[in-house]
């Protein structure tokens, strides 16, 4: 099989490898098709231990979508044929590999596999495209859920439920932003806006009907008031967010809320940040201002997402801007990391 290989700071091989042998309760999976994650493209850039850890030597990838193509004497869960969606941290039976499954290369060998646990069933709905984004999106669903309110659970549908009718700002135009803002949708915020310093990503949210902001270009303040409202903070008048969603990582970000935000205002972090902060307790105590870390996602959110992407409320592949094969997946992780210039990008096997 092929398989992609880190090697170090820009430094990827495609090397051709054994298919790996089937144990007794193993499954053997083949990718259809990957997506490239933005610490897929930190670690090319800047070497290990700046994204996910990925050892030098070692196969990397980590949101795919597959196809169960043999399996062991003793597995009953799955039947060869279906389709499946690899969970990052128990799909190696080691969740240190999270970001090193295997889904740059051609397939997967899934140690001990479990249905709901190291594999989930993929609605047959939703395209094979479409469905190697399950993994960013269910983090995105997670850092939502995380920023709204619960409201009790719909005892037909065995779900939480969450108040509705409150606005939402996500700054990051990326897979996880566009999913955080999707999710906000389907959860019942009512006004959503994308913020962003890339034209080019803020033309995907808004194709998919989100308000838009280039905090660059445009005054954010201002910007937000039209699309929101105003509401009051300790500061005086300001934009009526409820909650405010961080999938980008700028420095500025918090500053932001904590100058802007309205009273009882909430900030959820999601995006990659290891910045001390010194905070305000006090002004946060005063205005009653909440701050949420948003790290992975539960199984809730893996059902959850694939009801969003099989509903087609969203044309989600859209965001999907390239597509290349394995050979060219040091241009590909290449091309993810333009932000001016592509959108999701993925392998395609």
């Amino acid at each position: 099989m092929k398989a992609g290989i880190y090697l170090g700071q820009e430094n990827i091989e495609i090397r051709e490898l054994p298919i790996p042998e089937v144990g007794d309760r193993d499954v053997l999976i083949q990718n259809i098709y990957s997506s490239i994650c933005g610490t897929d493209v930190a670690v090319y850039r800047h070497g290990p231990n700046t994204g996910h850890k990925i050892n030098i030597g070692g196969e990397f990838g980590h949101e795919t979508v597959s196809r169960v193509v043999k399996i062991g004497r003793d597995v009953t869960d799955f039947t060869v044929g279906e389709r499946v969606y690899p969970y990052p941290r128990y799909a190696k039976n080691d969740t240190k590999r999270a970001g090193t499954i295997g889904g740059f290369s051609e397939y997967i060998l899934v140690p001990e596999a479990k249905r709901m646990h190291s594999l989930y069933p993929v609605d047959e709905r939703i395209s094979d495209k479409l469905a190697s984004l399950i993994e960013p999106f269910t983090v995105g669903c997670r850092a939502a859920r995380r920023g709204m309110i619960p409201a009790g659970t719909d005892a037909d549908a065995g779900k939480m439920v969450y108040v509705k009718g409150q606005n939402a700002v996500v700054f990051g135009a990326g897979t996880i932003g566009i999913a955080a803002a999707v999710a906000f949708k389907y959860f019942g915020m009512d006004k959503v806006m994308v913020c962003d310093v890339s034209d080019y990503r803020l033309s995907l949210a808004e194709n998919l009907g989100f308000e838009i902001c280039n905090i660059e270009k445009q005054d954010f303040s201002e910007k937000s008031k039209s699309v929101f409202g105003t509401a009051f903070s300790l500061m005086g008048e300001t934009a009526d967010i409820d909650c405010w969603l961080d999938a980008a990582g700028a420095e500025s970000i918090l500053g932001r809320f904590m100058e802007f935000g309205k009273i009882e205002s909430r900030f959820v972090s999601v995006a990659v940040n290891n910045t001390m902060k010194e905070l305000d307790l006090l002004h946060l105590t005063y205005s009653q201002k909440s701050i949420i870390g948003s790290g992975g996602y539960m199984p809730i959110d893996v059902w959850d997402v694939q009801e969003i992407m099989a509903s087609g409320r969203w044309k989600l592949e859209s965001i999907i801007t390239h597509e290349f094969g394995i050979d060219d997946l040091e241009k590909a992780i290449k091309t993810s990391g333009n932000a001016d210039k592509s959108g999701n990008v993925v392998i395609h096997f």
